[in-house]
């Protein structure tokens, strides 16, 4: 409770405990998960405001699952990857992808051993337009071969983007994920 009264409302530290000197946060993960969180509804949710990403568009959630499994495995992911982005590498392996639907909230819940900058938003674009019918789900597999981002959708929104579990090997004593907003219990 003490560290927690030094830190801005916005981050709390639920759990703490003494690691090895050798043990990185970011370095020593071997898998990341990410859930992005969409709202459907033709009216905006003043109690939820700032926790999803707002679309209005008839999204078809299961076109946007299937065109998202063509990015399960490891692939270049220059197509999705911020010009910002100061990763050495492209390549990048996703573990899984899926996308559901529970009435006007979608989510698309993407596990990989990392992820480039942007990428998690850059892929939820390309969904969305896929779910919109702009594109044809066959686009993803082109955009991955075209290497090229400005190819792509837009970056979706930042709202709606949450870090849900890191996988470490080796460190028992981690608390396994999801750590879902309320919202979503009982989605994934």
């Amino acid at each position: 409770m003490g560290t927690n009264a030094h830190l801005p409302d916005d981050v709390s530290v639920v759990w703490a405990r003494p690691v090895a000197n050798d043990f990185s946060a970011r370095y020593s993960a071997v898998a990341r998960r990410y859930c992005y969180v969409i709202y459907t509804s033709p009216v905006r949710s003043a109690l939820l405001r700032g926790m999803y990403t707002r679309d209005p568009r008839r999204l078809d959630a299961e076109a946007m699952n299937e065109a998202g499994q063509a990015l399960v495995g490891e692939h270049n992911f220059t197509s999705f990857r911020a010009s910002s982005c100061q990763s050495l590498s492209p390549m990048r392996n996703i573990h899984h992808l899926k996308v559901t639907r529970r009435g006007e909230l979608i989510v698309i819940d993407v596990e990989a051993n990392a992820f480039l900058h942007h990428m998690v938003r850059n892929i939820a674009g390309v969904l969305l337009d896929i779910g919109a019918g702009a594109y044809p789900g066959t686009w993803v597999p082109e955009l991955l071969a075209l290497r090229d981002r400005t190819k792509g959708s837009m970056t979706a929104p930042p709202d709606g983007l949450y870090m849900v579990d890191v996988k470490y090997p080796g460190v028992p004593e981690i608390p396994v994920g999801p750590a879902l907003p309320h919202f979503l219990e009982g989605l994934l």
